[in-house]
């Protein structure tokens, strides 16, 4: 009976040590599994985030805001505040000489939209070209306030849309539809190792010359937009506006870059471009972009290729340019950045072989040698073998121990120092390590691999245990 308690006394004990080391990898799986959720699912909770806040926040409830109205006549004023009263921050009212200054501040794009007060036919000048929501919110007002004077209003289209563009939102689908592949195309070529920058930055130029023609003439057949060629040269800016800026962005981005060129060229230059929604009916922020995003900038001016006489058409292209000419610094940035980094790292490898060189051979005293970096047995504590300055266990993701496991430590500059196999219980040790750091490599033909970085310090022995998963079956 005294045999048997203590036996079962030795088990509850040696449980009650095993536990601690349970928990440990417990914990650390526990960690590990956090640490690549973070790192896989980081971009859709990015992306999804993004959605709610740039898409759903400025295009649940568009209202106008500061929308330019010229209006013919005295009674500019007196107009003013009523619509200030009723809509505060709506309207900006200016004043203009006569219906035909009206017009002609919609045509030339001075105003949005142009009121001529008449005591029977008011009349109202609108663009469909600037967005059908717009034009509607406009009528439903001035409606009002023909209706208040007693007259019925007249609704003259000053600039209209194309046939094949009935709400005004077909060029927002043109430039879309050149703006994301330009991104897309980036991401997939960053997969083509074997193909250099200029080369890369050569095949963008190309998808964008393909994209610009393609688009437009697609564009013209639906009748989406009028036969103006010139819109060409100004899609393909836009597509290498993208394109290279997202490319430029890699290596200083890194494994951020899809979330960083995603948020500018998708998450706020669609919302800010006026497209779907008029820019005066977004939010203030997304307004602040309009000016700036070459997205929101191809397409105004597009509009005044199209629709306004060539109006304020090489402003906006300037933008573009500015865009395309930061994507292209940002390339030869990288470009130097990395030959800079290059010849760093060649100068260090020079001067490290040139003291290898003029190093001393070193004196050996018989009574006194250093002891050289060796693959000892766990446990071992007989006399004259040098004390184990690295030990540690491997085991599978259920705790049990994996022997035969190939454990590699290397140098700084990945020169193998030892190499040790582990025991039946999995377990190894690797004495006559240097002061360093070092790296500490686990391997086993049907595991995955897994790499730990130790700071090696004489009389201070370190144990790192390792839990190596299976490698996945291929389906």
């Amino acid at each position: 009976m005294a045999e048997n308690a203590e036996n079962a006394g030795n088990t509850a004990h040696a449980k009650g040590k095993a536990d601690p080391e349970s928990a440990g990898g417990g914990t650390s799986t526990l960690r590990a599994t956090v640490r690549t959720l973070a790192e896989t699912l980081w971009f859709p909770a990015f992306f999804f985030t993004g959605f709610l806040v740039c898409y759903l926040l400025p295009f649940h409830n568009p209202v106008p805001h500061h929308v330019e109205v010229a209006v013919a006549g005295p009674s500019a004023a007196q107009l003013e505040q009523a619509l200030e009263h009723k809509s505060p921050g709506a309207f900006d009212i200016h004043q203009v000489a006569d219906a035909r200054a009206a017009q002609d501040a919609v045509t030339d794009r001075e105003a949005t939209a142009a009121y001529v007060p008449d005591a029977e036919h008011p009349k109202l000048y609108v663009a469909k070209a600037d967005g059908y929501s717009l034009e509607s919110v406009l009528q439903k007002t001035f409606t009002g306030v023909a209706q208040q004077s007693g007259g019925r209003l007249q609704v003259h289209e000053a600039a209209p849309t194309a046939p094949g563009d009935g709400m005004g939102t077909g060029l927002f689908y043109l430039v879309l539809a050149c703006t994301i592949p330009s991104y897309v195309s980036v991401m997939m070529l960053l997969r083509a190792t074997t193909l250099g920058r200029r080369k890369k930055v050569v095949t963008l130029v190309s998808i964008g010359v393909v994209e610009s023609v393609v688009a437009f003439l697609v564009a013209r057949s639906m009748e989406v937009v009028p036969n103006e060629p010139l819109a060409i040269p100004l899609i393909f800016l836009m597509t290498q506006a993208v394109a290279l800026t997202s490319y430029g962005l890699v290596p200083f981005c890194k494994q951020f870059f899809p979330g960083v060129a995603m948020g500018l060229f998708v998450l706020l230059s669609m919302p800010s471009s006026g497209g779907a929604i008029p820019v005066q009916m977004v939010p203030g922020f997304f307004r602040a972009l309009h000016p700036i995003m070459p997205m929101g900038n191809l397409i105004e001016a597009l509009r005044g290729l199209f629709y306004f006489d060539g109006k304020d058409v090489w402003q906006h292209t300037l933008v573009i340019c500015a865009w395309v000419l930061a994507g292209v610094a940002l390339i030869a940035l990288g470009a130097w950045k990395e030959r800079r980094a290059a010849r760093k790292e060649a100068r260090a490898e020079e001067t490290a072989a040139a003291a290898e060189l003029s190093a001393e051979p070193p004196v050996e005293d018989p009574s006194f040698e250093l002891p050289r970096p060796s693959a000892v047995a766990p446990h071992s504590r007989r006399a004259g073998l040098h004390e184990p300055d690295l030990t540690g266990r491997v085991t599978d993701e259920h705790g049990r121990p994996l022997p035969g496991v190939a454990i590699t430590v290397t140098g700084t500059h990945g020169r193998e120092l030892v190499r040790a196999i582990t025991d039946q219980h999995g377990e190894y040790a690797a004495a006559g390590l240097p002061d360093q750091f070092v790296n500490v490599i686990a391997s086993s033909p049907d595991r995955l691999a897994a790499v730990a970085r130790l700071q090696i310090r004489d009389g201070h022995p370190i144990r790192h245990d390792f839990r190596l998963a299976p490698r996945p079956v291929p389906v």
